[in-house]
């Protein structure tokens, strides 16, 4: 019954101070605007305003419709900034999937600069460890996937954002510390610790240990990568990690990297989008933020 344009006119009224400024400020005609008035009070069965010479006075009802206008149409002004801003990519949230976990004190470099630069956007991450990931971004319940292990799939694209080296952290002291590189044999008598995902996604399996047909003598897994790397500098196990993240550590820990295999073992951090919303800008300016930051 009662549509924004009529609070539009009451409050452009009293802002302009006659009907054919109003009417002029809304890029109407005078008469559409008596027009539009009109028709509303015969809907509601009253008067809102009568004429005093060249100028309105407002009756009770339309001194009651412009109060609501004066406290509506702030709040339905804000409401079409908040749409605008979702419309261009300025607002909403950025719901980020991990599938790679050691991953996550990376994320956080860019996500603090992000978050500087897009105040209109929320960041959630999902890190389960029996994440799945593909089938998330299939389902909308996540806008961008992370992982070292993209699968190339319709309707998904994945571009890689930071190249890193799969290494062995190793306490510094014997009999591994000071070797440039491990053989599969060399873990058969190590305690090996790793996040509690299946073998089959970790690389020190799929690359190293099982080509070889060897097995580390247990296997123990833990959620937490600080816990990981404490145990790892006491000498209770070794852990396969990025370089860059066995290197920050470094400073706080007695630890050390050493290559896996001959070859070593490269991989890259994947940021994956469902194909239709990669130009969404404010998934386009996480993805260049990310290719920014070591």
């Amino acid at each position: 019954m009662i549509e924004r344009i009529h609070l539009d006119i009451l409050r452009r009224i009293e802002q302009e101070g006659s009907l054919t400024a109003a009417a002029t400020s809304l890029h109407l005609t005078q008469s559409a605007v008596s027009h539009s008035m009109r028709r509303l009070e015969q809907r509601i069965g009253t008067r809102l305003w009568t004429r005093e010479g060249r100028g309105i006075r407002l009756t009770p009802a339309g001194d009651y419709l412009l109060a609501a206008a004066n406290r509506l149409l702030p709040q339905l002004e804000r409401l079409d900034e908040k749409l605008g801003g979702f419309a261009r990519g300025e607002e909403g949230a950025l719901r980020i999937g991990m599938e790679c976990h050691p991953c996550y004190r990376w994320l956080l470099k860019v996500v603090d600069p992000y978050l500087s630069q897009w105040p209109g956007i929320d960041i959630d991450v999902i890190q389960q460890f029996q994440f799945g990931g593909m089938a998330a971004l299939y389902n909308h319940e996540i806008d961008m996937l992370v992982t070292p292990d993209p699968l190339a799939r319709k309707g998904v694209v994945f571009e890689p954002v930071f190249d890193y080296e799969q290494v062995l952290a190793v306490a510094r002291d014997p009999p591994l510390a000071g070797r440039d590189e491990v053989a599969a044999a060399d873990l058969a008598g190590e305690a090996l610790l790793s996040y509690p995902v299946e073998p089959s996604r970790l690389d020190i399996f799929t690359h190293l240990l099982g080509p070889a047909g060897v097995q580390p003598r247990r296997h123990k897994t833990i959620e937490s990568t600080d816990i990981m790397l404490q145990m790892v500098a006491a000498g209770r196990g070794v852990a396969a990690l990025p370089r860059w993240l066995v290197d920050e550590y470094a400073g706080e820990l007695p630890l050390a990297a050493i290559r896996l295999g001959a070859a070593g073992i490269d991989k890259q951090i994947h940021l994956g989008v469902r194909s239709a919303e990669r130009r969404s800008r404010h998934i386009d300016a996480f993805m260049r933020l990310a290719g920014d930051v070591r």
